[in-house]
């Protein structure tokens, strides 16, 4: 089985190893080869997106079995692209013309959602005592990303090191459960259970 995923940048890069890891715990004998696109910024839409995963799904010398695109809510333009996770899955379905073997996910509003629910962890690196600034770290908006709030922490925290996602977002990640941070960010949990579900693993209830 061979699932490309599509992601924006070098911060979902850093949660590929994780997540190989974690599926790693749950497909015994039925692990997946995972390949990961990367654009350095916004996914590609519309007709390009689609163009893409034709191209990869019919690859002559490895064709991919599935395709998962996982986009940002936020993607900075003005006005959105996206107001949601579901318009952005929606959206790029879409543009796909419904072709079954890809998957569309998004992070609601950006990946550093899901690294909120490791809010000890994130102290720890940047040297802070601040609370967790959300209780639902997907619950957020346009005008202050999780991807913002981590900054912050880590500019005001006592190590005075700037949040590079590249290299924090898989020290955050380390040795960690996903499932601690899929039971509080639903589309992590949807992701998750879409490459389960592609694997014929169990899902996540």
């Amino acid at each position: 089985m061979r699932i490309a995923i599509l992601v924006e940048g070098k911060t979902e890069r850093a949660f590929i190893p994780h997540l190989r890891k974690f599926l790693d715990t749950r497909l015994a004998g039925r692990m997946p080869r995972l390949d990961c696109n990367s654009f350095d910024g916004r996914l590609p839409t519309r007709d390009r997106l689609r163009r893409i995963v034709k191209r990869l799904l019919t690859d002559h010398r490895q064709p991919a079995d599935a395709v998962i695109a996982l986009t940002d809510v936020y993607t900075g333009t003005n006005p959105p692209e996206f107001t949601t996770a579901a318009v952005a899955k929606d959206k790029m379905t879409q543009w796909v013309r419904g072709e079954p073997r890809f998957h569309a996910a998004a992070a609601q509003h950006d990946f550093e959602a899901w690294l909120l629910p490791y809010w000890e962890e994130i102290k720890r690196l940047a040297g802070s005592n601040r609370d967790d600034p959300a209780r639902a770290p997907e619950d957020v908006n346009h005008h202050q990303p999780p991807s913002a709030r981590i900054s912050e922490v880590f500019r005001t925290g006592t190590k005075k090191r700037a949040y590079i996602k590249a290299r924090d977002a898989g020290r955050i990640l380390k040795d960690k459960d996903l499932t601690v941070a899929a039971d509080r960010c639903p589309e992590l949990k949807s992701f998750l259970n879409t490459v389960l579900k592609i694997c014929g693993g169990s899902l996540i209830p």
